[in-house]
């Protein structure tokens, strides 16, 4: 197994990787919309939703891979009511390829965010 790490995403900011790669498959942490220095980005869910992709597709290619190599998705969020926007802002990174995803409705993120999305992908 390989830990991944990248200055392209923020730091952990707890005892955990970005992210694991192990044989041909990588695992992301949760990411959370947090700039590479650490700062929450500033603005509403789609300013987060926007940030939170940057970081995965930061670590994604630091382990050899990319979105169009995602094998599933988890999506956890703070507002259900929010899904449509999601799934809006979502579709614009997965358009043509559509991995399998989960969505989750949660009471609390880390650092109050509204959106936190990991990823499984396939590495080449």
């Amino acid at each position: 197994m390989e830990p991944i790490h990248t200055d392209k995403a923020p730091e952990a900011i707890g005892p955990y990787s970005q992210g694991i790669k192990a044989g041909s498959v990588f695992y992301s942490s949760g990411q959370i919309p947090l700039t590479p220095d650490g700062e929450m980005v500033e603005g509403g869910l789609r300013e987060q939703t926007h940030q939170v992709f940057s970081n995965v597709q930061a670590v994604l290619e630091e382990a050899g891979a990319s979105l169009d190599t995602v094998i599933k998705a988890s999506v956890f969020t703070t507002r259900m009511e929010d899904f449509s926007v999601i799934n809006e802002i979502y579709s614009g990174y997965f358009h043509s390829h559509q991995p399998a995803r989960s969505c989750v409705g949660v009471a609390a993120l880390p650092k109050g965010a509204l959106i936190e999305i990991e990823v499984t992908a396939f590495v080449k």
